[in-house]
């Protein structure tokens, strides 16, 4: 009989208390993960409206529960050295962690309420991961994916105990080039509109390299940055190649750094950079700008009305003054701030380019038809600096009266004017990237207003 032979014959009479023990060890693991998911904290959803003075106008109600679900996002957090920072986190249930591209949204308003600490810890907390390449984790974690979907599932609080740890690839397995860009874009605004030179001084090679990541996604000899399916914001939908959205915030980020760089006396790098901003810029037109139909197309692919990188493109200045009023024309043309603003696209892409998780949980349209409030308040900072003031009333006026009918910040909400829910999936209720958007948009109208008269 063989050596193998042999050990099989002894083994054999122990196979049955060997599978009993493999049985068991896994139903004391399953018991025990249950047991403390339910013990978790159960989550709870608090509205604000019965805290603040009824005698207030609609506006400022609005901004104080804005500002506060903002503020609510800030946490102190463990790192795996054991040293504690207040971060940002995206929300409550779903997301209660540090994103790259929430925060750097956030940011806008973060400044506004001088959240200084919790701005520049954020930013050193990414800037402490970086790779040695120049690209920052999507986010910061410590809870995984399928933990965090059970928790929310079951009303529970996400664990805040666990240090976290740097995420480099979104759940699509895919690196995240606006993630990058908006951290980049979040500490520029730091470094705006405050005078940290030490900040500034330990830093600025990370923020430089940073971009120079970007930049080596810059295929071919026209300066745009080409990405993957699943890789932006609108991570449900195959947007690939050159895309107006990742491209304006690649534009933002450079025009910013040249502009800092002046502030901070880096005259070389003010010069390089104003001339690679300039320079994608003219390929920014050249790629996506259509005469006969009065705004920047999403891509090639997608000849759609999209306004991420509309709004975006007509808020920081990007487009002319004459190229911004048609794109706001056609906004208003659409109808793309009823009821709620702002819808994502004119219409769909097809449902052949929409990820299969999101059209079997029910949310096809999430990227799509579906209204944004962080879109809405670029819409009403859009209009304000175009001097449309009236329409950024308006616009302001309805996204006021949802989150004071709501009580809170919603993500994402449906054609019928309430926030989007399946049977699988609810809208994240605060959402701080949508919170502090619309606190930036207050701000901006009332300096707009103020302008004006």
């Amino acid at each position: 009989m063989s050596k193998i032979s042999q050990l099989l014959h002894d083994i054999r009479p122990r196979l049955p208390l060997v599978g009993a023990f493999i049985f068991g060890a896994f139903s004391w693991y399953i018991l025990s993960y249950w047991r403390r998911l339910l013990g978790l904290p159960p989550l709870v959803r608090s509205r604000l409206e019965g805290r603040i003075d009824a005698n207030l106008s609609l506006g400022e109600k609005a901004k104080q529960i804005a500002s506060a679900n903002l503020r609510a996002g800030i946490e102190k957090r463990y790192m795996p050295d054991g040293r504690q920072k207040r971060v940002l986190c995206a929300g409550m249930r779903n997301f209660r962690e540090p994103w790259a591209r929430d925060f750097g949204f956030a940011s806008f308003g973060l400044m506004e309420l001088s959240e200084i600490q919790a701005t520049r810890e954020t930013l050193e907390v990414f800037l402490q991961h970086q790779t040695p390449q120049g690209q920052f984790p999507v986010k910061i974690h410590g809870t995984n994916v399928l933990d965090r979907y059970l928790i929310s599932l079951f009303g529970r609080q996400q664990p805040v105990d666990k240090p976290i740890r740097p995420k480099y690839m979104t759940a699509h397995n895919t690196i995240s080039l606006d993630g990058n860009a908006l951290l980049v874009i979040a500490a520029l605004l730091y470094l705006k509109r405050l005078d940290d030179e030490q900040f500034c001084l330990t830093h600025w090679p990370a923020l430089k390299q940073g971009l120079e990541w970007l930049e080596a996604h810059a295929l071919g000899d026209d300066d745009l940055l080409h990405q993957g399916a699943y890789t932006d914001w609108a991570d449900s939908v195959s947007r690939v190649g050159r895309v107006l959205y990742t491209n304006v915030l690649y534009w933002k980020a450079l025009h910013d750094f040249a502009t800092v760089a002046d502030k901070y006396g880096y005259a070389e790098d003010a010069g390089t950079f104003l001339t690679k901003a300039s320079r994608v810029k003219g390929a920014i037109d050249n790629e996506f700008w259509r005469e006969d139909l009065g705004y920047y197309i999403t891509s090639a692919q997608f000849q759609l009305l999209n306004s991420d990188g509309n709004l975006l493109a007509v808020a920081w200045g990007l487009a002319s003054s004459k190229q911004s009023h048609t794109i706001l024309d056609g906004f208003r043309r659409f109808g793309m701030a009823d009821p709620v603003p702002t819808q994502v696209t004119d219409r769909p892409y097809g449902s052949k380019y929409i990820a299969i998780e999101n059209r079997l949980g029910g949310i096809p349209h999430y990227h799509t038809l579906a209204a944004w409030l962080w879109l809405g308040g670029w819409h009403v900072v859009a209009l304000t600096r175009m001097g449309r003031l009236a329409e950024a009333k308006s616009l302001l006026d309805r996204i006021d009266a949802l989150i004071v009918r709501d009580g809170v910040v919603h993500e994402v909400f449906d054609s019928d004017g309430h926030p989007l829910k399946s049977f699988w999936y609810s809208s994240e209720a605060p959402l701080t990237w949508s919170a502090g958007v619309i606190v930036y948009a207050h701000a901006c109208y009332q300096r707009g207003l103020a302008s004006s008269g």
